[in-house]
């Protein structure tokens, strides 16, 4: 059984990967809190105690507006903790596959769904944080594997975290009665995450490089909010919202891989089959 190092276990992701791959792996976490305290030797020895074959680094510092005012914790969070791992994978020879982000294609003007070979200059602190991970840890190591993954939600249960996702703010606000703010120029896959960390089980043998990760998403946010809302069988009301943004994106390289998802449209109708509410 190979052993899989999983970092941020306690979080949205990471906690997820490790309820539903129990049992398929020898699943390894650090101790909670570790990342704010540690420096690379650290890190490095704990992992070589640990010796996994593989480290799924789920753990980031994502909240762009807090990395935004915040930008030497986005770094060391974003930037050199992968880099740290990549170091540490090498020494010990186990894969490194991360988790990167959707927001590496802020600030692109091109429409449709990107691919992961365009140049990008992300337009937030976050995503060009993602992106210079992505770059000098594949310098370093590769082999590596980044996965760019879409905005991801799940419904509450199974005695899992849960933060804000596209359901769960679409029901809050149904039940207090408050409109929600979206655009028609804003494009982003969106994904349910318990399918994705099915997937996920598959890019384990990916060759290193980038990959997009997730659902496709023809659609603007506001028509995405309306589906939604039509699934879960609440009213929604819309505000418009001016924001013009494609995060969109090209998921055929993984398909070609074998790895492929339902589109977004189809995801909310699977989350709500899982959850016995279809």
């Amino acid at each position: 059984m190979k052993k899989v190092l999983v970092t941020g276990a306690g979080g949205f992701v990471g906690a997820r990967i490790m309820e539903q791959w129990r049992g398929r792996y020898e699943l390894l976490r650090l101790p909670s809190g570790f990342f704010a305290r540690t420096g690379e030797a650290e890190l490095c020895a704990q992992v070589e105690v640990l010796a996994p074959d593989i480290i799924l680094h789920a753990a980031a510092l994502s909240d762009t507006g807090f990395c935004e005012t915040h930008p030497e914790e986005s770094f060391r969070a974003n930037v050199d903790l992968p880099l740290w791992l990549a170091r540490a994978a090498r020494r010990v020879g186990a894969k490194l596959i991360c988790f990167s982000s959707d927001q590496v294609y802020t600030g692109i003007r091109q429409s449709g769904p990107l691919p992961e070979a365009l140049p990008l200059e992300p337009a937030n602190i976050y995503g060009r944080h993602k992106l210079e991970a992505e770059q000098r840890v594949l310098a370093l190591l590769p082999e590596a594997v980044f996965l760019r993954a879409t905005w991801m939600y799940d419904l509450p249960g199974y005695g899992l975290p849960i933060r804000g996702n596209l359901p769960l703010n679409i029901l809050q606000a149904a039940l207090h009665g408050r409109p929600l703010a979206f655009s028609e120029k804003d494009f982003r896959g969106v994904t349910y995450v318990r399918q994705a960390i099915e997937q996920l089980a598959l890019t384990l043998d990916l060759p290193g490089g980038v990959y997009n990760f997730g659902s496709e998403n023809p659609l603007d946010m506001a028509a995405t909010a309306r589906i939604f809302a039509r699934a879960l069988e609440v009213p929604l009301v819309l505000v418009p919202l001016d924001r013009q943004r494609n995060l969109s994106m090209d998921c055929s390289l993984l398909r070609t891989k074998g790895i492929s998802y339902d589109t977004t449209e189809e995801g909310i109708c699977r989350c709500l089959r899982d959850y016995g509410l279809r």
